[in-house]
C-alpha cells in the first residue's frame, strides 16, 4: 500500500497516511481540516536508475567544469 504526503489546508499540519490509490484523501489527524497532497521531495533512487540519472546530470554539466557554474567559478576550477 503506497504511502502518500498530505498538507492541511486549514492548520498546514503536514503528515503521511497510507492508504489505496482509489481511496479519497483522510482527513487532518490534527485539528480534522480538509488536506491537499504535499510533493515535498522526490523519490529515492537506488541501483542501476540511480547511475544512470548520474550519468545525465553530468552530461549537462559543461566540459572543463566540475560543478557547472562556469570556466570562471572559483569553486569549480
Amino acid at each position: 500500500m503506497p504511502s502518500y504526503d498530505y498538507v492541511c489546508t486549514q492548520c498546514r499540519h503536514p503528515f503521511t497516511a497510507r492508504h489505496g490509490m482509489t481511496e479519497p484523501a483522510p482527513g487532518c489527524p490534527h485539528c480534522g481540516g480538509a488536506v491537499e497532497r504535499a510533493f515535498l521531495v522526490a523519490p529515492a533512487v537506488h541501483g542501476a536508475m540511480a547511475r544512470g540519472r548520474e550519468a545525465a546530470v553530468r552530461s549537462l554539466i559543461p566540459a572543463g567544469t566540475k560543478g557547472g557554474h562556469g570556466p570562471k567559478c572559483p569553486c569549480c576550477h
